[in-house]
């Protein structure tokens, strides 16, 4: 062995072994990335530790519009942080929006401004679509861009689909519609997921699932996905590897409860219950609204982050684990009048150690993270 490795292996730690990877599970990951960075042997333990003991969790990510900063939380650490960009590079001509937990977005007349990385710090800038149209449906399935409905002045009947094809550069345009999308427009009605191959869109009060093929261009249902006959409203999502529907039962003035399904069968036709919020959750979820009529989520993973339809003020977190729910609170220690009527953008991304140096080493955008004062319980 040489100088410098017997060196390395004893760099700046006389405990080893499990006691440092137990004592690491309790570091943040954010601190864990510049521990990883002293050396080899910390490299190691570091990566052991996050195997082994306390692994990644998905971040929660609130973005603030027209703002270079965002607040994300960890559950692996229970921490909310702030991450501020040095130099912004969000587009700040139009709305921020999101879709399906992951893509970011801006739509003007003139250009489709897009991030899919986790902290989005990397925007992507097309042509926009053919058709000029308000609140579409926008998702991204594999390397297609796609954008459904939404109204446009210039005809009486919502706007066809358009795809981006990201490889080659253009838009190509599928007529048809479901008649579904002639009544209700614009994406507030509906709630959006994708997987490799498809997007799907549920429309929250029916719980009716569309699906949409980019490739062979075609569409499959209505798929009646209402597991209980008392939902009210519902949305999409994924979670452990399968399709999940969040739904209230009861009525906007009057929440029963609110219960997560999975999918167990193909067309959506059979669902079986995993898990229903406590009900002191959903208590702390409607918060001080006098009803609450939908309820939006973010999600990655495992992780369900679930939060009031119209007013966010705190959110519900659901780990599901092991055919079951695993279920916390996560107090929105951003959140104030001011942010609360500008309205928030929420994302989740899966973020590793490796991803997380990797935005830190970024040159352009510069970034700075740091813990909040304020933690979440």
């Amino acid at each position: 062995m040489s100088t410098e490795e017997t060196a390395d292996e004893h760099d700046g730690a006389s405990v080893h072994g499990d006691i440092l990877e137990s004592i690491l599970s309790h570091v943040p990951l954010i601190d864990l990335a510049s521990s990883s960075c002293v050396s080899r042997g910390w490299e190691r333990a570091v990566s052991s530790s996050l195997s082994h003991f306390n692994s990644p969790k998905p971040w929660l990510l609130l973005h603030f519009p027209s703002s270079a900063s965002a607040a994300a939380y960890d559950p692996r650490s229970a921490i909310w942080m702030d991450i501020n960009c040095r130099h912004p590079i969000t587009p700040a001509t139009a709305p921020l929006r999101s879709s399906h937990s992951t893509l970011l977005y801006t739509l003007t007349p003139s250009q489709f401004s897009f991030s899919i990385d986790p902290l989005h710090l990397k925007w992507h800038h097309v042509s926009p679509p053919l058709t000029w149209r308000t609140d579409p449906i926008v998702a991204l399935v594999a390397s297609r861009l796609i954008v459904v409905a939404g109204t446009c002045v210039f005809v009486d009947e919502p706007p066809a689909v358009e795809i981006y094809d990201l490889e080659s550069n253009t838009w190509e345009t599928y007529e048809y519609l479901p008649s579904i999308f002639a009544e209700y427009a614009t994406a507030v009605w509906y709630s959006v997921a994708v997987d490799d191959h498809k997007l799907h869109i549920m429309h929250k009060s029916s719980a009716a699932i569309f699906s949409f093929d980019p490739t062979e261009k075609s569409w499959a249902g209505p798929y009646e996905s209402k597991p209980d006959p008392n939902l009210f409203s519902s949305i999409i999502g994924f979670a452990g590897g399968e399709m999940v529907v969040v739904g209230l039962t009861g009525s906007p003035e009057d929440v029963q409860s609110v219960k997560i399904y999975g999918v167990t069968a193909a067309e959506f036709s059979e669902w079986r219950e995993i898990g229903e919020m406590p009900k002191s959750l959903v208590e702390k979820l409607q918060g001080e609204s006098a009803e609450m009529a939908s309820i939006g989520m973010s999600w990655a993973g495992d992780f369900l982050f679930i939060h009031h339809g119209s007013d966010p003020v705190e959110m519900i977190q659901c780990e599901v684990v092991g055919g079951g729910c695993r279920w916390g609170s996560v107090p929105n220690t951003v959140v104030d009048d001011r942010i609360r009527l500008r309205g928030l953008v929420l994302t989740s991304s899966n973020m590793g150690i490796e991803e997380l140096k990797k935005a830190l080493r970024s040159e352009r955008p510069r970034i700075t993270i740091k813990i909040k004062d304020c933690v979440g319980d």
